[in-house]
């Protein structure tokens, strides 16, 4: 009975992943690429809400977590890695076309050239704003990926709420204090006071969007589990 009863046991704590070979995957693929995208371009601007220091990309780069965690639990560490890659080869690949679309020459008259100085204020600061962000995300969405994943390996299909809290936990505080740190000289933060306040504003306030949406990525994530074909839980 002894033999018989622990290799069941192995096999019921093995983490179950889904295949790539769905449409869905490639649909989470593509929505995170563009929030990030989106969110290094508004990353360059400073927002100041009374005391809060923040950035413009504030309110859309938490759901890059929560596509995030829906990879990982999904599809597992490989898949979530490739996912983490690809989004960081297309921010690159944007941020190229910005500086092509800079440095092509524009019309002379006066609106032609207050829309050039425009798009210079506007994309000229994104590339080290991309830098910071793919850093971060580089960074910060490796380790929520690998948290989830080593976390479901001992929970099986346990304790999603634990998963999704620990990830994210994890992953926004080491991707706030890297982007923080390369992006504050562009948007104008100056000073370890207003920084402190952008990197302590920046983690609770992600971290804190991404708690408060445990109860919507959990059941999105059941509705992958139930609609994903490769997907069977123990």
């Amino acid at each position: 009975m002894l033999q018989s009863n622990a290799p069941a046991s192995r096999v019921k704590n093995t983490p179950t992943f889904a295949a790539v070979g769905s449409p869905y995957f490639g649909i989470l693929l593509a929505f995170m690429a563009v929030i990030v995208i989106i969110s290094n371009i508004g990353g360059s601007k400073g927002v100041l809400i009374g005391p809060i220091v923040t950035d413009g990309g504030f309110f859309l780069f938490p759901f890059a977590y929560i596509l995030g965690d829906v990879i990982s639990e999904i599809y597992g560490f490989k898949v979530a890695r490739k996912a983490i890659v690809t989004t960081f080869v297309l921010s690159i690949f944007a941020s190229l076309c910005y500086w092509v679309i800079i440095a092509l020459p524009g019309f002379t008259d006066d609106f032609g050239m207050a829309k050039q100085e425009a798009l210079e204020v506007a994309l000229g600061p994104v590339p080290q704003i991309v830098l910071a962000g793919l850093l971060g995300f580089l960074a910060g969405q490796t380790i929520n990926s690998w948290v989830m994943v080593r976390l479901k390996a001992r929970q099986g299909e346990k304790k999603l709420w634990a998963r999704l809290m620990g990830s994210s936990g994890a992953g926004e505080f080491v991707d706030t204090v890297i982007f923080c740190t390369i992006a504050a000289p562009v948007i104008g933060i100056v000073g370890f006071g207003m920084f402190a306040n952008y990197v302590l504003v920046g983690f609770v306030y992600k971290t804190a969007v991404e708690f408060l949406f445990i109860p919507v990525t959990t059941v999105v994530i059941r509705w992958f589990k139930r609609h994903e074909p490769s997907y069977q839980a123990a």
